[in-house]
């Protein structure tokens, strides 16, 4: 992806840093944040949907999944994913 604003790639170090911070009564881990936290760390008055993109692919490169949830935002690392159960042929059928 190209032509990233700087101020994005500062967004999303800062979500990748809260990943790892204690709060919400966990020491790390998953969490969400509202649209509005997420314009207020880029400093932003909207996030349009270029922005969403570009904080997705930011973070998908940290070892993140950003997932939006149009009024607000979940973060999980990429990892969770990996031992997940996969769907087969057999199971569709």
């Amino acid at each position: 992806m190209e032509n990233i604003p700087k101020e994005l790639s500062q967004v999303a170090d800062r979500l990748a840093d809260l990943y790892l911070q204690s709060f919400g009564g966990k020491e790390k881990g998953r969490y969400r944040i509202s649209e509005k936290l997420v314009r207020k760390l880029a400093d932003r008055r909207r996030l349009y949907e270029r922005d969403i993109r570009a904080l997705t692919y930011l973070m998908y490169e940290k070892g993140y999944v950003f997932i939006d949830m149009d009024s607000f935002f979940v973060v999980l690392s990429a990892n969770t994913f990996v031992n997940y159960r996969r769907v087969n042929e057999d199971s569709l059928t």
